[in-house]
């Protein structure tokens, strides 16, 4: 019997999540119960995440958005299964994560969470197929050649599987870095400013792999981002400050990778304005904070 297995017939501590089933039907592939992390600085403790609830459902697009010191790296951190949390539950795919030790928590990693990370995160002498093929080695997966293969052929780069790192641009290697993580069919990706690292023409491109890949095969997908107008390519909004989660909105219209052009930093920053002080009425504030109104 494997990890999951295991883990999923109650012998994770005696715990397991019900499924959390949202209107649509979809299933909470995240599903987090009061998480706290506080860390003990000296004789003093700083209390980062304040009693988190969330949930997460297959295949929703989902932004994290905080400034700096809100808690959404280590929010993101404790959703890698990179860090755990204080006190509180986080369930994953129906595992409670929060119960498991270092060699679980790795395997949980391999094999339940495909991360994209800002610099890409390559290795240097190695080429794009077998850059691709190494969570399935970690994983002992048979067949890793041609997972692979269609993994780089999913992100348009199947004529370039044999290439180095320094024989591709920017672009080119985050694509590695996001077949990568498909290629274990994990539960979600979770991706950290994925087109941080891009200029403007390679950052649409990636972020157009997103969204088909999240609309034709309904992966779970998560950023971490401080950019709004990434943000605003997602079908939901999540924004922490100091360690809470203030505001949870679905994006009404969600923009289209190479439809609209980034607006002028002015543009933008009136755009936050409007939305911060004038995006709800009275009568929403009293309502559910899921509202349909980030546009």
């Amino acid at each position: 019997m494997n990890l999951f297995n295991r883990l999923t017939n109650g012998n994770n501590n005696g715990k397991h999540a019900e499924t959390n089933v949202d209107a649509q039907g979809r299933k909470a592939v995240i599903d987090i119960h009061n998480i706290t992390k506080t860390y003990q600085m000296g004789e003093f403790e700083l209390q980062v995440l304040k009693g988190i609830d969330l949930q997460i459902y297959q295949g929703e697009f989902v932004s994290i958005m905080g400034p700096s010191g809100s808690g959404k790296s280590t929010l993101m951190n404790i959703l890698g299964a990179l860090d755990q949390p204080t006190s509180g539950e986080y369930y994953l795919d129906g595992v409670n994560v929060g119960h498991l030790d270092e060699g679980q928590l790795a395997e949980i990693r391999n094999k339940k969470i495909g991360f994209v990370f800002q610099s890409f995160n390559l290795l240097k002498r190695t080429s794009a197929l077998r850059q691709v093929e190494l969570p399935l080695v970690y994983g002992g997966v048979a067949g890793r050649s041609q997972k692979a293969k269609a993994a780089l052929e999913a992100v348009g780069l199947g004529d370039r599987i044999d290439h180095m790192p320094s024989e591709l641009s920017g672009g080119q290697q985050q694509r590695v870095a996001i077949a990568r993580a498909l290629v274990s069919e994990p539960a979600i990706i979770l991706a950290d400013e994925p087109t941080g690292n891009l200029d403007s023409k390679s950052g649409i491109e990636v972020m157009e792999i997103f969204q088909r890949l999240n609309r034709e095969q309904g992966i779970t997908t998560i950023f971490v981002t401080h950019d709004t107008w990434i943000a605003r390519h997602t079908n939901r909004v999540l924004m922490l400050r100091d360690g809470e989660i203030v505001a949870d909105r679905v994006v009404a219209e969600p923009l289209v990778a190479g439809e609209a052009e980034r607006p002028t930093e002015a543009e933008e920053l009136e755009g936050i304005f409007r939305e911060g002080y004038y995006g709800e009425s009275e009568q929403e504030e009293s309502e559910d904070k899921r509202e349909p109104e980030f546009a």
